[in-house]
């Protein structure tokens, strides 16, 4: 695959589904070692990671590539966890559907409609009563999240209403 963007400078909401929409992330051994590819690439600093949701079908993810395209930070976590799924001994799974879905963050406007929908889709799936009390969310505050690039920080009225 060519990636077809050629620049670094943005920040994306993406997604990206399971193998025929299999549920496998209720399984708490997959969906923890997502978990941590996801934050290991972080840590690596392959991207800034601002918020996550695993979901027991799908993933969303909303980052910021440092040096690499979007393109290859998706073929880092999807192709890492597949890797790591097959370390488990899970050689012939089928994990994920081909690609992924993304958006480009426009403003701090957009960061935060899309920050509250990935926060809150636990929620809307009858999965739990409170985003923080999803196990497989960023809004648990159980990990290190990276803060929004200086041009997607909430306005003040944004952040006034968000806190209430």
């Amino acid at each position: 695959m060519i990636p077809h963007r050629v620049h670094n400078f943005g920040t994306y909401f993406v997604g990206s589904q399971t193998w025929e929409r299999r549920k496998l992330f209720k399984n708490e051994e997959l969906a923890e070692l997502l978990v941590r590819t996801i934050l290991k690439y972080r840590d690596q600093a392959k991207y800034l990671l601002h918020d996550f949701v695993v979901m027991p079908d799908h993933l969303h993810v909303i980052l910021t590539p440092d040096g690499i395209t979007l393109e290859r930070a998706m073929q880092l976590i999807k192709g890492g966890y597949s890797h790591a799924v097959g370390e488990t001994g899970r050689k012939s799974l089928m994990i994920w559907q081909k690609g992924f879905t993304d958006h480009r963050i426009r403003d701090a406007e957009d960061y935060e409609r899309h920050r509250l929908y990935l926060l809150m889709n636990p929620v809307r799936a009858g999965l739990s009563d409170s985003e923080q009390d999803y196990r497989w969310s960023s809004a648990r505050r159980e990990w290190r999240m990276d803060e929004a690039p200086q041009r997607l920080k909430p306005s003040e009225s944004l952040a006034e209403a968000r806190h209430g």
